[in-house]
């Protein structure tokens, strides 16, 4: 997504409006632990400060497809990032454009979850000898618990 700066360095305009719909390429989405992105949206603007910096100030939204941490289902993780950053440093001398993609791509992959889940029952979690416990079992069921949060204070 490359945006022209020539209006904002003439100072013709003193910002740039972005209202895009934004697609990344599969090569990007295959080294990350994300499956895919749907609906993500950028609406924000680039100006430049009162150090005549420019700033991307933009907030990006969309779905992000995961694996489920427990089930490993494909799910939907709804995204909402704000980003304002000085992308002076980024440019070039006599840079007249810039693309914003990888700024983007860099927050999103920032926001995906290490651990997600949409998993409400875990009884149905179990094999031969083990089975997936809630925080709530994993307090009422281990006589070691009171051992533990006493060590804690300590």
């Amino acid at each position: 997504m490359i945006i022209q700066l020539q209006e904002l360095f003439s100072n013709i305009k003193e910002e740039i409006l972005i209202n895009n719909n934004v697609i990344f390429s599969n090569e990007l989405i295959k080294k990350s632990d994300i499956n895919s992105l749907e609906n993500v949206k950028v609406n924000g603007k680039i100006y430049k400060d009162s150090y005549e910096e420019l700033i991307l100030d933009v907030t990006v939204k969309g779905d992000m497809h995961v694996n489920d941490s427990i089930s490993l289902d494909d799910i939907i993780y709804k995204f909402n990032i704000k980003i304002e950053e000085n992308i002076e440093e980024i440019l070039e001398k006599n840079q007249n454009s810039i693309d914003i993609l990888p700024i983007l791509w860099q927050n999103i992959v920032l926001e995906a979850p290490l651990r997600y889940t949409k998993v409400k029952d875990l009884s149905k979690y179990s094999g031969d000898g083990w089975k997936l416990l809630s925080e709530d079992e994993i307090k009422s069921n281990n006589p070691f618990y009171e051992l533990m949060e006493k060590f804690k204070e300590e």
